[in-house]
């Protein structure tokens, strides 16, 4: 399988970088100072592939604080951040599905 730091990057728009938080599996954006937050207004936006990869590196390397960074598009709407995507709409927002109560 090939590393995402070794894939071919095509940007073709603002993008940012997302991931999970490892603690709770939280939806987590990557910032501009080389941290994650919850809301996606804060990410750090590339528009380049070059940018891009370097800011998914950052990403990668803090595997204990976020899983399965990866590189997501975004729009500019009057000056506000929104995903630019299906998947990136559903993953803002938040869970799906109601979770089960856990068993005591």
């Amino acid at each position: 399988m090939t590393s995402p730091l070794q894939q071919k990057i095509k940007i073709t728009g603002p993008s940012v970088v997302t991931a999970n938080r490892t603690s709770d599996g939280v939806v987590i954006w990557r910032t501009g100072e080389k941290g994650w937050s919850t809301d996606i207004a804060d990410s750090a936006i590339v528009r380049t592939a070059d940018d891009a990869r370097a800011l998914l590196a950052e990403g990668i390397a803090d595997d204990l604080g976020a899983i399965g960074a990866y590189i997501a598009p975004v729009e500019l709407r009057d000056g506000k951040v929104v995903p630019g995507n299906l998947r990136e709409q559903i993953r803002v927002k938040g869970l799906t599905i109601e979770l089960l109560p856990v068993p005591a």
